[in-house]
């Protein structure tokens, strides 16, 4: 029996590569199964649709005190309400007004975190300025409504 021994060379630069290239092709076949499996398209039909509340844009309504005017500003997204400020405020109206801005402040963040107008509270001392403003917001919001269209 003659057996012939076979010796076979490997560099250690061919054997570096090779593991290289088989490692990125698993990678690769892992990540095209992950890509076109079918899970993503069963969660995302199983979301119901979000109702839109608002149509997104910016809306104004003007207040009216004496001879002066002004605009009370919502900016607002689909269902949200994202800003509530005046604008076209003149120093002789912050001078004649000066509840006008920290009152706004107030109402705005309570609006921010109840994303309602209701059930707002305000103080006595600035009973008529938080009413006038309040009133004002609700007409820009209305113009917003998704449920109206009206603009």
């Amino acid at each position: 029996m003659s057996s012939k021994t076979k010796i076979v060379v490997l560099h250690m630069k061919e054997v570096v590569y090779t593991a290289i290239f088989l490692v990125l092709a698993i990678l690769m076949i892992i990540l095209v199964f992950v890509m076109f499996s079918g899970k993503d398209k069963k969660d995302t039909a199983a979301k119901p649709a979000e109702e839109t509340l608002y149509i997104p844009g910016v809306y104004t309504s003007t207040i009216q005190l004496n001879d002066n005017s002004f605009d009370v500003q919502v900016t607002v997204d689909a269902n949200h309400i994202n800003s509530i400020e005046l604008v076209n405020l003149s120093e002789t109206a912050t001078v004649m007004y000066p509840l006008m801005e920290p009152t706004l402040e107030d109402i705005a963040e309570q609006i921010y975190l109840s994303q309602s107008t209701d059930n707002i509270t305000y103080s006595d001392e600035n009973k008529y300025t938080s009413m006038l403003l309040l009133e004002a917001i609700q007409s820009a919001i209305a113009k917003a409504d998704a449920g109206t269209g009206a603009e």
